[in-house]
């Protein structure tokens, strides 16, 4: 029923990555999409994929954007030739936490860009107040065709310039969270078609288990608080969203 495509299972650390999905498979997550953060959790991604329900996607994150360089970008466009690869990312642009200079963050990001379109890849984008700059660099640089604000955390303005712009947008565990009625607001905003489910584990676990590490096995939560902000079933909202996550991901 469910389909998670935005978790990092090689940092989920209260079982092995095989426990890990066999526990999601367990709850009927269909399939994940495990995601790397750097060139070398980019190719453990690529080796979780060996199983069937899993997929990675490849990258190097914003925070980590200082060790992206020709070398980088060679080993992830090779990763991407795999065929368990469906998305390049995470990549994107992080002013929160403001580990690596902007200017640094965007010529990556830009780069990622590239590789998807050259790839024909989807994109996966984190963005940590920088939704706004993350869209300029769209629109200056082109957007490729299939992309996703994953962990969506901007305004419902932001959103409706992303969704005008072609974007997808996830929403993880905060969504549940009882401060997060923005979150929700916008979440009943996006068009089914349009619409992702992700854990983000082992981040953001969803309520009622927070404090406890988060994982692919606790989508359902996440689900359910996403059906509840849309006024809609949570098994229609698995079965919408795992198919759009497929179409998405070119799995169709």
């Amino acid at each position: 029923m469910w389909f998670d495509s935005h978790c990092h299972i090689h940092l989920c650390e209260t079982a092995a990555p095989s426990q890990i999905i066999e526990a999601a498979a367990a709850i009927d997550v269909t399939t994940m999409v495990t995601v790397g953060t750097d060139v070398a959790s980019s190719r453990t991604s690529v080796d979780i994929a060996s199983d069937a329900r899993v997929f990675a996607a490849v990258g190097v994150h914003p925070n980590s954007a200082d060790g992206w360089d020709d070398e980088a970008s060679e080993a992830v466009s090779e990763l991407l030739l795999s065929p368990r690869v469906v998305a390049v990312g995470e990549t994107g642009l992080d002013f929160f936490r403001d580990h690596v200079a902007p200017d640094v963050q965007r010529c990556a990001f830009v780069d990622h860009i590239r590789l998807t379109k050259h790839h024909d890849k989807a994109l996966i984008i984190h963005t940590r107040d920088s939704v706004d700059a993350a869209l300029d660099v769209l629109d200056e640089e082109g957007p490729p065709e299939r992309y996703v604000f994953h962990c969506w955390s901007g305004s419902r303005t932001q959103l409706a310039r992303a969704l005008r712009q072609g974007a997808y947008v996830s929403f993880a565990g905060n969504v549940s969270f009882k401060s997060a009625e923005n979150l929700r607001e916008a979440a009943a905003e996006v068009p089914d078609d349009r619409l992702l489910v992700e854990t983000d584990s082992p981040y953001l676990t969803p309520v009622p288990h927070r404090g406890k590490p988060n994982e692919p096995a606790r989508i359902a939560q996440v689900g359910e608080a996403l059906a509840t902000a849309r006024g809609v079933d949570a098994q229609a909202l698995a079965r919408q969203t795992a198919a759009t996550a497929r179409r998405f991901f070119g799995l169709d």
